[in-house]
């Protein structure tokens, strides 16, 4: 019995401490629960709204490729792609790989006979919905009034095309179409002018500033084209915190105004001054902004954001842009460096 005392006596202060630390640790565990609390009850409609806005800009950053490209409108545009012959025009029906490998569709549309070695080869580079197929009566227009052989391309998700669209990747499918052409020994590669219409236009205007490209065209022809998607967001949307969101907010940017001060080939600005989707004040920005040395601007007083290719005057203004050129080449000056800050 006496033992048994002795070890309880022993022991107990080891059972204090244990208790002591228990104690202190249910007590600071309280505390911690009722802080949890307290900021909860403080600050959780903060927390729960920030939490939410993140959410959004997540889904809305992920779903902005949906917003901004239409491959599927109409409904069969993946599927069915209207040929040239529709429209009387000689055409090759060829696929070419990209510069990642994916696999690209496109028209070559050659003049006949030796014309095709002494015409201008032109690069269509299309809109945001459809097919190259739904452009064919303009490119028909354009083979029939300039006299030049013609390559559309179709970027990668739309017609038959492989993989789908983004910034980057309708960059390196615009390059790859220069690249096919001057793989071709029937054309003359010294006459290659690079065309884009609207969301083809800030495509066309980030390869043409590159050296590698620069020096392989002979002029740039951009049609109702915008400054930037987030300029963009801006009036479509229409949303006022949309001004101040930071650049990395957007996953498409195609900041063409920042890039075509560094244009040096010749240029000429396309616009149609009754576009009600791309207000035609981005074209005049683009126009002043444009580094090259030779730089025109045609306005097309009833011309819409579609159909400016329809409307009077349109293919001749364009033969003096490009006889103009011929009778004057101008000198290049190199492309100057452009940046974005982002903010």
């Amino acid at each position: 019995m006496m033992s048994f005392r002795l070890r309880l006596a022993r022991t107990r202060p080891a059972i204090r401490l244990v208790q002591g630390i228990a104690l202190k640790f249910w007590a600071l565990s309280g505390a911690y629960l009722l802080l949890c609390f307290l900021l909860y009850w403080l600050y959780g409609s903060l927390f729960a709204f920030l939490l939410l806005c993140f959410a959004t800009l997540g889904v809305l950053y992920n779903a902005e490729d949906q917003l901004l490209y239409y491959p599927r409108l109409p409904i069969n545009s993946r599927i069915y792609v209207p040929p040239p012959s529709l429209h009387n025009l000689p055409y090759q029906s060829i696929y070419t790989k990209s510069l990642d490998g994916t696999t690209l569709h496109m028209f070559f549309i050659p003049q006949s006979g030796d014309l095709i070695k002494k015409a201008p080869t032109l690069l269509f580079l299309h809109g945001n919905a459809g097919n190259m197929g739904h452009r064919l009566e303009n490119v028909k227009g354009l083979y029939n009034n300039i006299h030049c052989n013609i390559l559309m391309i179709e970027y990668r998700g739309y017609g038959l095309s492989q993989g789908s669209p983004s910034e980057e990747g309708l960059y390196m499918d615009a390059r790859a179409g220069i690249e096919y052409l001057h793989s071709r020994n029937d054309i003359n590669t010294n006459e290659i002018i690079l065309f884009g219409r609207s969301l083809g236009g800030a495509v066309a205007i980030d390869i043409a500033i590159r050296d590698e490209i620069s020096q392989r065209i002979w002029c740039l022809i951009v049609e109702n084209t915008f400054t930037s998607i987030p300029d963009m967001a801006a009036i479509l949307i229409k949303f006022k915190i949309l001004q101040y969101l930071p650049l990395f907010c957007y996953k498409n940017k195609y900041l063409t105004l920042n890039k075509v001060r560094s244009l040096s080939v010749p240029t000429l600005f396309i616009s149609g001054r009754q576009d009600k989707l791309v207000p035609p004040k981005m074209m005049d920005e683009l126009f002043e902004a444009c580094g090259s040395s030779f730089k025109r601007k045609i306005q097309i007083l009833d011309g819409t954001h579609n159909e400016t290719w329809n409307k009077s005057g349109y293919y001749q203004q364009m033969l003096v842009f490009l006889e103009e050129i011929r009778r004057n080449p101008p000198t290049r000056t190199a492309s100057k460096p452009w940046r974005i800050d982002e903010v």
